[in-house]
């Protein structure tokens, strides 16, 4: 079990914070996707209070203001810092802090939370706390991260999160007494021309949260650069192309009454 330290993981992200919108392109469509399912489960488009975990810079946040009549919107992310990619709105009330410390809003519509529950230790704590905070059949609607996440730095460094798989995420759930309306999961791959870009996209991603105690030598990047090569194929043109393997789960639940 990889030991995460939350203040680590806050400050990564928040130094990652101007450059995350503009390069976590997988996240974003992750957020549009998970959107999707939303619109084709949920039977109401009103929703009077909606809590949202780890909200970061607002990608799911925006979307869920677009789509859905939002009466109350409580957010929730590790550092203040985030409140920056919102205006002010009577509509918002902050929760800042990490998640599995804090009171939840009660009587809740809906729980969304879009690439941050693999932050989490205990999740099924964090199940228990959305089933009681829910209303009889609110949704919790989230999307988090499968075991071939980022497989290829795994394979390299050793780093990495412990992730859940898609069966065990069920289980979990149907523990809490959610049903579940909808569960996917696929392989999104990111295309980079040198690894370098790889390291480049995790750390302006804020994903290398993890990682702390790895420090790169030129040595050891040379050699992360070469056994990269295994995860690389070449184009028609006889370029060569280093690929990066995402691996999002999906899933719409709702309470039972």
């Amino acid at each position: 079990m990889v030991n995460i330290d939350k203040s680590q993981v806050a400050q990564r992200f928040e130094k990652a914070g101007q450059s995350y919108t503009q390069h976590a392109v997988v996240q974003k469509q992750i957020c549009q996707n998970l959107i999707g399912w939303m619109q084709e489960h949920l039977c109401k488009k009103s929703l009077d209070h909606v809590f949202e975990i780890g909200c970061g810079s607002g990608n799911l946040s925006h979307l869920l203001k677009q789509y859905f009549s939002v009466k109350k919107l409580f957010l929730n992310d590790l550092y203040p810092e985030v409140q920056q990619h919102f205006s002010k709105s009577k509509k918002i009330e902050w929760l800042i802090g990490d998640i599995e410390q804090l009171d939840f809003p009660q009587s809740l519509d809906l729980i969304a939370s879009s690439s941050a529950l693999q932050w989490i230790c205990d999740l099924e704590a964090i199940f228990k706390k959305c089933s009681d905070a829910l209303i009889d059949e609110g949704y919790f609607c989230f999307s988090t991260f499968g075991q071939q996440n980022l497989k290829e730095i795994k394979a390299l460094t050793g780093q990495g999160l412990d992730y859940l798989s898609i069966e065990s995420i069920q289980e979990k759930l149907m523990q809490q007494d959610f049903e579940i309306l909808h569960l996917s999961e696929n392989i999104e791959t990111l295309i980079f021309q040198h690894p370098k870009e790889v390291l480049q996209h995790l750390k302006a991603t804020g994903v290398t949260a993890t990682a702390s105690q790895h420090r790169w030598s030129k040595q050891s990047l040379q050699q992360f650069y070469q056994d990269y090569q295994q995860f690389s194929e070449l184009d028609q043109r006889g370029h060569r192309h280093y690929q990066l393997s995402y691996h999002p789960i999906y899933c719409i639940a709702r309470s039972k009454p």
